[in-house]
């Protein structure tokens, strides 16, 4: 699909820690959304078309028509994890799968959403120490690691370390190491139904991580990597098959077989497969 328009990008911030700890204003004095937005436009200029929400507007400014007309969000959050509305993140979930990018920062590894897609708890081991952390690319040809450097080295971050408790991912892209000996999945690509998922560790906030122009360039290079490849499709519903027509899907439903777009029940047949499945 060659594409003619700006990537529609938003950038999700819990923008909590902002408010009240006096280290994160000297990092981020717009909040980290605003510094993970600005990179964006630096680095993809006209290519781009970037907005940021934050956890304290209504429906946390992620409502359906602000997703509707997103191609990829950008999600950081920590404190308040719990406090987005399963409303919204079914929503989010729901537009991921129909093909919207979703790239997640940090200590959203345990947000809501992210642990939606993945099924599993998404914890992991860490230490706060101020330590170097170098950050490795595995997979050099993948489009997430073009143009970055080997290693990407960070004077001063939170150590995230394994088991991370995450499915096998699709790519392993970058792989971090630290002080301690620790190394972590620092880079990692899944698919969700239609929608492409990234998850990249670096960026605590009580560091400039996100200022950093290599850790810019990875979250440039990974928004245009998720940006849908294709129109937005509905995912909702799995079509069944009457045998001998593979191009006439039938949905199944509490009241039996419908046709997917008129409602009708399903003609004799499918009754009789339907009827066939229940013995």
């Amino acid at each position: 699909m060659t594409h003619t328009t700006p990537i529609r990008a938003v950038v999700w911030g819990e923008n909590r820690h902002e408010q009240v700890h006096a280290i994160v204003r000297e990092n981020y004095p717009d909040g980290m959304h605003e510094t993970i937005a600005g990179g964006l436009r630096e680095l993809l200029g006209e290519d781009v078309d970037v907005s940021t929400h934050t956890l304290d507007e209504p429906e946390h400014g992620l409502s359906e028509d602000v997703l509707q007309n997103t191609d990829v969000l950008l999600w950081w959050g920590h404190m308040a994890h719990e406090e987005v509305s399963d409303e919204v993140v079914d929503r989010i979930a729901r537009h991921v799968n129909e093909g919207m990018g979703i790239i997640v920062l940090h200590s959203g590894h345990h947000s809501k959403i992210f642990r939606r897609l993945m099924g599993t708890t998404c914890s992991l081991r860490w230490r706060n120490a101020s330590e170097r952390e170098l950050v490795w690319t595995v997979n050099p040809r993948h489009p997430i690691s073009e143009g970055v450097p080997q290693p990407i080295v960070i004077p001063e971050d939170e150590m995230y370390g394994e088991y991370f408790d995450i499915p096998e991912p699709d790519e392993l892209v970058f792989i971090s190491s630290f002080a301690g000996g620790e190394v972590f999945r620092s880079g990692v690509t899944y698919r969700r139904g239609f929608g492409r998922v990234f998850y990249f560790s670096p960026g605590d906030q009580d560091y400039p991580v996100y200022h950093h122009p290599d850790v810019q360039r990875v979250i440039a290079n990974a928004t245009r990597w998720a940006r849908p490849d294709k129109p937005r499709e509905p995912y909702t519903v799995t079509l069944m098959y009457r045998p001998g027509e593979f191009d006439g899907g039938w949905l199944w439903t509490p009241d039996g077989l419908v046709h997917p777009v008129t409602g009708e029940p399903a003609p004799a047949l499918a009754s009789a497969v339907e009827a066939a499945q229940e013995n």
